[in-house]
């Protein structure tokens, strides 16, 4: 797999490159799209509500809603398929309708539904690539939101229909948008892993510049701290 041995020795080969792109501003935008809001979303409500989304690898995806304020817990795991299958090893085959996910824990009167969905198709990841994100490959990369509910569905819809007719992308968007039955926590290794690993090739290349992009096109919601499942486990 390229976030494995192969990706490694790739990246350490272009380190020079990947240090000069990453400290240089053009790079710094790489990746991310000027979106509008949502013109449909939910109410504000009391309470915490969860979004579950999938953009590739979820190392970079965790990474960026763990810096957003109002997000509580931001868990990597796996979605779409059962629970006998979840299991990263297996998952990787690409055969089990598993997603690369985060569950995303929000509190709706800080950040609301939809403007959760507005940093997903901004900064974490590319919607119109099919079955892939970025060097990874296969539909366990897909991009897709698995919605808990006829609230969600009915805002995830009409912020794909929005940004389509918005034409803000350079391709078509191809986001999944499949009912939530069941999220499987990825493997504790998984967890928190572009914090505890920031010097990792593979994050400094793929997922630094989503962080710097969020803090760029979202201050209001940017917080430096990231909430970690490490230490809510702790």
């Amino acid at each position: 797999m390229l976030r494995g041995a192969l990706w490694l020795v790739g990246a350490l080969a272009a380190a020079p490159f990947v240090a000069s792109a990453i400290g240089g501003h053009a790079s710094a935008a790489e990746g991310a799209f000027v979106i509008p809001a949502p013109k449909v979303d939910e109410a504000s409500k009391a309470g915490s509500e969860t979004a579950v989304i999938a953009g590739g690898c979820f190392w970079g995806v965790q990474g960026v809603f763990q810096h957003v304020k109002g997000v509580s817990r931001a868990v990597s795991g796996y979605a779409g398929g059962g629970a006998s299958t979840a299991h990263y090893d297996v998952v990787g085959t690409g055969t089990t309708g598993h997603a690369e996910s985060v569950a995303v824990t929000f509190d709706p009167k800080q950040i609301s539904y939809g403007e959760i969905l507005q940093i997903y198709f901004s900064v974490a990841h590319d919607p119109t690539q099919l079955n892939r994100q970025g060097p990874d490959t296969g539909t366990q990369y897909r991009s897709a939101i698995f919605v808990e509910n006829a609230d969600q569905k009915k805002v995830a819809e009409a912020y794909v229909a929005q940004l389509g007719a918005a034409s803000v992308y350079p391709g078509k968007i191809v986001t999944e948008i499949a009912p939530l039955k069941g999220f499987y926590p990825a493997e504790a290794y998984h967890q928190d892993f572009l914090t505890l690993n920031p010097d990792y090739p593979y994050i400094v290349y793929n997922d630094l510049p989503k962080i710097e992009n969020l803090k760029r096109l979202f201050p209001a919601v940017y917080r430096d701290k990231p909430v970690l499942v490490s230490a809510a486990n702790g």
